[in-house]
């Protein structure tokens, strides 16, 4: 889900040097999203259908300028794979440091369990993109 929102907001910002990518630490690789992503997505015209699990590797963490991860045992591997201090969590790089929760995982859980997700990775994302136009305007001036 957090893929499929971070894409439509490069776009809808006009960002097109922006490149999404996701990964997992546990992911089961070339598995599909969830039944609960799939039908939460659908419900805010995103688009997961064609998404396939991969696991994070040293070589996708050496090659992105930033990496964004939703809780903090992703943030040792992220950083046990070499992003070093260009790993953050979500909520702490979207909150400038003023947070360092997690992002609740919905594996598993409910439909609600995933509209809650899905609402509150939007709004983070929406938040890190904010910092990322604000850190960004001066080179596009």
């Amino acid at each position: 889900m957090a893929e499929a929102i971070a894409r439509g907001m490069a776009e809808e910002r006009q960002m097109p040097e922006i490149q999404v990518l996701s990964a997992g630490t546990s992911a089961w690789d070339s598995a599909p999203a969830s039944d609960g992503a799939m039908l939460v997505a659908l419900e805010h015209a995103a688009d997961v259908m064609s998404h396939r699990a991969r696991l994070l590797t040293a070589d996708m963490v050496h090659a992105a300028d930033l990496v964004l991860v939703m809780g903090p045992h992703h943030l040792e591997r992220a950083r046990a794979l070499g992003a070093g201090s260009k790993a953050h969590l979500l909520t702490d790089y979207a909150s400038r440091g003023a947070s360092v929760r997690a992002v609740n995982d919905p594996f598993g859980g409910d439909l609600e369990v995933y509209r809650d997700t899905y609402e509150e990775l939007e709004r983070e994302i929406r938040r890190a993109f904010d910092r990322i136009a604000a850190e960004r305007a001066p080179e596009r001036s």
